[in-house]
């Protein structure tokens, strides 16, 4: 469903009606005649959807965690928001940059839409940048030839299956942050799907390397051993980015975990 769409055609609609009635109809009825249907039920609602449709489609938008590839960053049913001018203010519904204000940086946790149906919006973090190449191999992770460093944590127990798996702290640029690896899961990439730039990744029984083109993103999940990410599905172009998410707004089964995550 295109939420921004529906908000837009409301605008429109409700906009409409404001007008005609603000600039027509309210000058030509009596002063103790009662408002007609259609200012009662379509344009007095004009000023909430103005509201509403410019908050989400320039500040903020929400959005719900729906697997548990980032975890343990973020877990299944967290609500966040997402910071819709990080990266630079777009057209609604078009989804065209107009300013540009900034650029999506390593370590950030990024909401864009799928390049394989962008009616879908994924969340992942940004690993590699436009012209760097990332290596992956037996779980390490490289870029530039750098390999980024991390620390053994121990163990993170899965709250909603009930199971260990070890746990790092990683550091990507300026994040740092936790990632977790299972010691049982093959290092290779088993299912791959077509994509464009695909002649930019090599695949070996061990790993992946890749040089991410030009305006495109490569993007893995912290729980790197249960995501479909850039390893599967490849790039994300910059022309599908929706914002950087940054905030933990609520959780029907954790309160305790609104207000984090930043």
């Amino acid at each position: 469903m295109n939420f921004s769409l529906i908000l837009f055609v409301l605008f429109v609609i409700t906009g409409t009606l404001w007008a005609a009635n603000r600039f027509y109809a309210r000058r030509r009825r009596s002063p103790d005649a009662p408002q007609p249907w259609w200012v009662e039920y379509g344009a007095s609602f004009f000023p909430v959807v103005v509201v509403v449709f410019g908050l989400r489609s320039f500040v903020v938008e929400p959005f719900k965690i729906p697997s548990g590839s980032m975890i343990p960053t973020l877990l299944v049913g967290d609500f966040i928001l997402v910071n819709k001018y990080t990266y630079g203010i777009r057209l609604p519904v078009i989804d065209r940059k107009i300013i540009d204000i900034g650029t999506p940086q390593r370590g950030d946790v990024m909401v864009f839409r799928y390049p394989q149906n962008p009616g879908e919006d994924y969340i992942k973090r940004v690993v590699g940048l436009p012209g760097d190449r990332v290596d992956y191999f037996d779980k390490r992770l490289s870029i530039n030839g750098e390999v980024v460093q991390t620390t053994e944590l121990g163990t993170y127990l899965h709250p909603d299956r009930l199971y260990y798996s070890p746990q790092y702290s990683e550091k990507l640029g300026e994040s740092t942050h936790n990632i977790l690896l299972e010691r049982e899961a093959p290092p290779f990439v088993a299912q791959v799907l077509d994509y464009r730039y695909r002649e930019n990744c090599i695949y070996t029984g061990n790993g992946i390397s890749c040089t991410v083109p030009e305006g495109h993103y490569f993007m893995m999940g912290d729980n790197r051993d249960a995501s479909s990410d850039s390893r599967v599905w490849g790039f994300v172009p910059e022309a599908n980015i929706v914002g950087k998410a940054f905030f933990i707004w609520f959780n029907f089964n954790d309160l305790k975990r609104i207000g984090r995550f930043h």
